[in-house]
């Protein structure tokens, strides 16, 4: 068999085209220099001129004329030089920055002090000390004056004003990120965008400018702004407006016929991470909260060089849990999933992130006690994120005895296990649904919530609850149903006009998930901050219209009555528990007088052994474990409501 080695090392002739190709680039660079050189040499003879003509008040005599012919070339000769030593001549093409402005402040400086040591020590006659100064003062203002009118003919500033097929445009937000914006815009050809002027909130920059574009107005004047300049398109950096304010900028401009595009943020801008290229406002955009600022240090004193665990890790939280887990250090991410397809893409998408971390993908139901012992034998965890779970309340008023098994059961399993497998911390996802539920799934959640707290005054190993509500965009959510039936034409279903739900963010929810692993003692159920409740109605009218099309007349809205164990509004607070604060202001704890450890142990034991029972005396035990459950009425079968 012949074996073909494909890492030959380089041969003679490459080795000679390698040298060659360095030598040409290294000519054309001096070429470049030399250049610069020679059309900077009478510049500089200029300036030394004009301060020859400056200190005699423009009455050069032959005296002060032979003086300037004996000197000029030995002080054009050492700037040249010295310029050529701080790299003046360097980066030319580009924009002029602060650090330039330094460096030819230095190479003035230095030629000014090696001119005068060449003057007193060779030269036969004497300059002036005063053309010494004037000249410095000079040579920096024209050198840089020639560079900043080299960046302006560059970003073609000037025939922005002449193009007639630019669109008019604000940008939002009179700041560094729009300064930046405002660069990347006029940098990039293929923008064809002429920014007429910036809106801000802060109504003290309205007046000033930036970048040489005028601050016009604030953000609540931008329609009048737009109509009185012409503008027919507003730019927005992504997060410069809360989710309420890109809201009301949408529907105002919308009214007046002004599109609103987002383009990328400041940071993605300097990090390279996305093309200079305005999008629609999007669903998020509308509904933007504040960024999760996260305690690095204390998580990373938590996670780096563990052993992690996620459960359910090929769901929408559990995936974003483990992407959010990547940019800390842990020793090992075991993923455990029963999804096969799930877990496979989900392994190919971590592979490229982890680099040499090691990512671990198991197939396991956690129904299966015997499997899930043995993957807690095999990787010893010693953090468990537990985000496995079902979380369709209208399948699990059909389906109570599931709710049960998946829910109930597979955390008691869970839990019990950590604890045999002497695992450090376990954190329970929990929901807003647990809350005075009304629902098989919001009452089995709290069951699990009750079981994992008795848990941890028995155990040494620390159980944390998150409860937190519904997460923006993940799978089956509300935005997948509305966006499926807006791309189908409709009509768009609404459960009740009233009905109103908290959102966040996937990776906001990962992040204060672990977050609140890093931060709980034990015992605790941590409430993250959901902000504002959203009204559906106002969800949908919104997608409606991101989508360019117009609720009531494009899309219908129908109203199809609340479904099998919803509810109107949501609660983060069981009644009697008090809001305590923590260290991190998104992050409370739900604290309550706690039931009997050995109680609830006893009662969810004998929930257990009834999740194969009928349906009625499944919900009549789940209401004595947690009486503030509401029955919702009567149960349907599965075929029955699915037809209905």
């Amino acid at each position: 068999m012949q074996v073909v080695d494909n890492h030959k090392p380089p041969t003679k002739s490459a080795s000679a085209r390698q040298w060659v190709a360095r030598t040409l680039t290294s000519v054309r660079r001096a070429k470049r220099q030399l250049l610069c050189m020679a059309m900077l040499a009478p510049v500089l003879a200029g300036t030394y001129y004009l301060s020859y003509w400056v200190r005699f008040e423009g009455r050069l005599g032959s005296e002060q004329l032979k003086e300037f012919g004996a000197t000029v070339a030995w002080v054009a000769l050492i700037k040249l030089v010295l310029f050529g030593w701080f790299r003046i001549y360097q980066g030319w093409g580009r924009f002029v920055t602060f650090y330039d402005l330094v460096a030819l402040i230095q190479a003035a400086t230095s030629s000014l002090l090696l001119t005068v040591l060449v003057n007193r020590l060779f030269l036969p006659v004497t300059i002036p000390r005063s053309v010494f100064l004037l000249d410095w003062g000079a040579t920096i203002v024209t050198v840089g004056g020639i560079r900043a009118l080299m960046r302006a003919v560059q970003e073609r500033n000037w025939l922005l004003f002449l193009s007639a097929d630019k669109i008019p445009s604000f940008i939002v937000g009179a700041n560094e990120a729009g300064e930046s914006l405002l660069r990347a815009i006029i940098r990039n050809g293929n923008l064809t965008y002429h920014v007429v002027g910036f809106i801000d909130d802060n109504p003290q920059r309205v007046g000033t400018r930036i970048g040489g574009v005028p601050v016009l107005g604030t953000v609540a004047q931008t329609s009048q702004l737009a109509e009185r300049h012409g503008v027919s398109e507003v730019l927005i950096a992504t997060g410069e407006l809360s989710g309420r304010q890109v809201r009301k900028l949408v529907d105002e401009a919308g009214r007046h016929f002004i599109r609103v595009k987002v383009l990328p943020s400041y940071e993605q801008l300097i990090n390279g991470s996305v093309a200079i290229q305005p999008r629609s406002v999007s669903i998020d955009d509308l509904l933007r909260r504040e960024p999760v600022r996260l305690d690095m240090e204390n998580i990373r004193e938590w996670i780096d060089h563990r052993v992690l665990l996620v459960t359910g890790s090929a769901g929408s939280i559990g995936s974003e849990i483990c992407r959010q887990l990547l940019q800390f250090s842990p020793a090992r991410i075991v993923l455990v999933d029963r999804s096969e397809t799930g877990q496979f893409f989900l392994e190919r998408e971590l592979r490229q992130m982890a680099g040499n971390m090691r990512v671990d993908v198991c197939i396991a139901d956690l129904l299966d006690e015997k499997r899930i012992r043995s993957i807690l034998d095999e990787y010893r965890p010693e953090v468990v994120f537990h985000a496995a779970a079902y979380k369709h309340v209208p399948l699990m008023e059909a389906n109570p005895g599931e709710a049960i098994k998946n829910i109930v059961l597979a955390t008691r399993q869970l839990a019990d296990l950590a604890m045999d497998c002497q695992v450090e911390s376990f954190v329970m996802i929990s929901t807003d649904k647990a809350v005075n539920p009304t629902s098989v799934m919001g009452a089995s959640k709290r069951v699990a919530e009750l079981y994992v707290q008795s848990l941890a005054e028995l155990s040494s190993c620390r159980f944390v609850t998150v409860r937190f509500g519904n997460v923006l965009d993940s799978a089956g959510s509300v935005v997948q149903v509305f966006r499926q039936q807006i791309n189908s034409g409709g009509p768009v279903t609404v459960t009740h006009p009233s009905i109103e739900r908290y959102f966040m963010t996937i990776p906001e929810a990962a992040r204060l998930v672990i977050q609140a692993g890093a931060m709980g003692n034990g015992g605790e159920i941590l409430v993250l901050d959901m902000g504002d409740p959203v009204r559906i109605l106002d969800l949908a009218a919104d997608m409606i219209r991101l989508s360019g099309l117009k609720a009531g007349e494009d899309i219908e809205i129908q109203f199809v009555g609340l479904r099998p164990g919803e509810k109107l509004f949501e609660e983060l607070h069981v009644a009697g528990e008090r809001h305590l604060p923590t260290p991190h202001p998104k992050i409370t704890v739900a604290d309550s007088t706690r039931d009997d450890p050995t109680a609830i142990l006893a009662a969810v034991e004998r929930m257990v052994r009834l999740a194969d029972e009928a349906p009625e005396i499944i919900v009549e035990e789940l209401q004595q474990i947690v009486p503030d459950y509401r029955q919702p009425g009567r149960w349907v079968q599965p075929l029955r409501r699915v037809a209905a």
